[in-house]
Parts: structure tokens; sequence; C-alpha cells
């Protein structure tokens, strides 16, 4: 197998092995002047879409709570049940502004459940097109990504604050 190396990954990696707050790459202040620079798409009541700075594919989202757990059951019933909205619309989103051919939304739960932050819940959603898999991952076990993922900030940000002025 190939390696391609990419130290910067380190620091992220840290900071989400290390945990919460400022330390924490999900943890949120309430300060939005910095949605931008962090890629925040949404703020709702308890939960937040993020653009994942390392993604799977072009336009993968994270869905993430305000609160920092790593257990959905120490979520209130309203987090949770907006927590599961948020991710409706985002599918609608990215369906109206990226047309996917279908969708990869799941929860990695702690370190062996995959999670590479395990200490900060979050949901992603991977949108998926027919032929988005190629030899690259086959032969050079490499995943090319064919959008930056500011370009697709750009894209999805008018379609988030849309729903946000909707629901004024």
């Amino acid at each position: 197998m190939e390696h391609l190396w990419a130290p910067w990954r380190m620091e992220y990696m840290n900071k989400a092995i290390e945990g919460k707050g400022e330390d924490c790459v999900l943890c949120l202040s309430p300060e939005k002047s910095t949605d931008a620079d962090r890629m925040v798409l949404y703020r709702g009541r308890y939960n937040f879409v993020i653009m994942n700075a390392f993604p799977y594919n072009s336009g993968h989202l994270m869905v993430a709570p305000f609160e920092h757990t790593s257990r959905i059951s120490l979520l209130s019933e309203e987090a949770r049940h907006e927590h599961i909205d948020i991710v409706s619309r985002c599918l609608d989103i990215l369906t109206k502004a990226m047309q996917p051919a279908g969708f990869n939304v799941g929860l990695n739960l702690g370190r062996v459940g995959g999670a590479g932050i395990d200490k900060h819940l979050h949901c992603h959603v991977v949108p998926r097109w027919e032929g988005d898999t190629n030899f690259m991952p086959v032969i050079a076990d490499t995943k090319v990504i064919n959008e930056a993922v500011e370009a697709t900030f750009r894209l999805l940000k008018p379609h988030f604050d849309s729903l946000k002025e909707k629901e004024k």
C-alpha cells in the first residue's frame, strides 16, 4: 500500500483525541463571526451543520450537537429530534444543489466504531454519485475529491441561509 503523507492532519487528530472545549474541533463558541472560516453552514437551536474538512466525497457534511457529548442518550429529546430533522434538511439541500444519486448517512460511535472524533457526537451526510468510485482507490489506494471544500461551502451556504430565513 502506498502512503499519502498529510502531516497537517496530526494537529487536527490531536485536538479530536483530547476532546473538549477549544481542543474539540466540533465545539463551537456562541460567537458566529468565525462560522465562515470554520465552514459552519447552519446553526439550529441544539445542533449545527459543518463541512467536513477532510471529506470522503464532495459535499460531505457533519451534523453535530452544540453539547459536547459522545452519547445520543445524553441529548435532550428536543436535541435528538432536531438532529434528525437537520439531517433530513441536509439531504434535501444536497439533492437540490448537487443532484447526487444517493447518500451514506450515519454515526460512527466510539473509536472502535470508526469515529475519528469520538468525544463529540456527529452524523455524517455523504452524497454519492454513479461512478464516484474509480480505479484510484483500487490501484493507487487514493481517494480523489473532485471539488475544493471551500467551493462546496460557497455552493451550499445560500441554501442553508434560505432555510434560516424560512424559519423566521
